[in-house]
């Protein structure tokens, strides 16, 4: 029997999973939280524009509001899996919280957010639930309501939380996406990448306080480069803090060069984009709680407890202009 999917959070990243599922499962058994795009996806259903996939793949999944709506479609067929693509930013009540009518006592929740140590939230709520989570290699951009544009990469990789030799939900999952035409890797501890790619993230930050693209921002100065490697240093040293020593210097040059190599502008990465539109950023799960967790280790990371505190009070700048 086809598993039944709900996907809470539907932009960019959660479109284009939506559109993966779709493809492997039923369209009954495929349902969409959505928010700001709501009015147009559940009258247009979603657009992928895709270099991997091809141009305007239009599918029409059930589209609801909240968790709520979508337990009320079909309150007797519970969810097998529960994929959670919005950010993680914190919020009242929490978004573990939110899911929590969706979640049923075989339900598997899948975490596909930036980050690190996210998951916990998730894992106190729901002790006895499958947990998933995953590193994601998507480049997608929202350029419309209900419309992505996604270029030719996509890759996911997955472990459950807290790491475990037992692989079953994760396989299961991941035949899924790869039923639909989704790439995926399996890991017995999926943190190594999840620190990988968080030498990347550290980016972000950056980006959103200079408004400047990351091929940009490296050109502003000639010691740029040194700044941003010199904070992604800081980041391994939390990480082989956490047990993770192959963040190593290799690794941070590495990430390094695929950025120094790109034409001008460069990659805007997700923190410039929500800071110049003026919303909310993924402060904490990207920075703060690697500082959280320097302090923990007794690491000295003063480069990145000034990148957090500058980052955070940007943040609190978009919450006071709405209020």
């Amino acid at each position: 029997m086809a598993p039944r999917v709900l996907i809470f959070g539907t932009g960019s990243i959660g479109a284009c999973y939506a559109f993966i599922v779709s493809r492997a499962v039923p369209a009954s058994n495929l349902v969409t939280v959505c928010r700001s795009n709501y009015a147009a996806v559940s009258k247009n259903g979603f657009t992928i524009n895709s270099t991997k996939w091809g141009l305007n793949q239009n599918f029409h999944p059930a589209v609801v509001r909240s968790v709520t709506e979508a337990v009320a479609l079909d309150p007797n067929t519970p969810f097998d899996f529960v994929v959670v693509c919005s950010k993680a930013i914190p919020s009242v009540p929490s978004t573990a919280e939110l899911i929590s009518p969706a979640v049923s006592p075989n339900t598997t929740i899948v975490l596909i957010q930036n980050g690190i140590a996210t998951e916990e939230p998730f894992a106190q709520l729901f002790p006895k639930n499958s947990l998933l989570s995953t590193v994601v290699y998507l480049p997608a951009t929202q350029t419309g309501p209900g419309v992505v544009y996604h270029k030719e990469m996509e890759f996911l990789h997955i472990g459950s939380y807290p790491a475990s030799s037992n692989t079953e939900s994760a396989t299961i999952f991941s035949d899924l996406i790869k039923a639909g035409g989704g790439s995926t890797a399996v890991h017995e501890d999926v943190q190594f990448e999840r620190w990988s790619k968080l030498l990347v993230n550290a980016w972000n930050p950056i980006c959103a306080l200079s408004r400047s693209q990351d091929a940009y921002f490296l050109r502003s100065n000639p010691d740029a480069v040194n700044l941003i490697r010199e904070l992604m240093l800081e980041f391994a040293a939390v990480a082989n803090a956490c047990g993770y020593p192959a963040i190593d210097l290799a690794l941070v040059d590495s990430q390094l060069k695929r950025a120094t190599v790109r034409e001008p502008p460069g990659v805007e990465p997700s923190m410039m984009s929500d800071a110049l539109a003026g919303r909310n950023m993924e402060v904490e799960a990207i920075v703060g709680n690697v500082f959280r967790l320097s302090q923990e280790k007794g690491v000295n990371t003063p480069l990145l407890r000034s990148i957090y505190m500058l980052a955070g009070a940007l943040n609190d700048s978009f919450t006071r202009s709405r209020q």
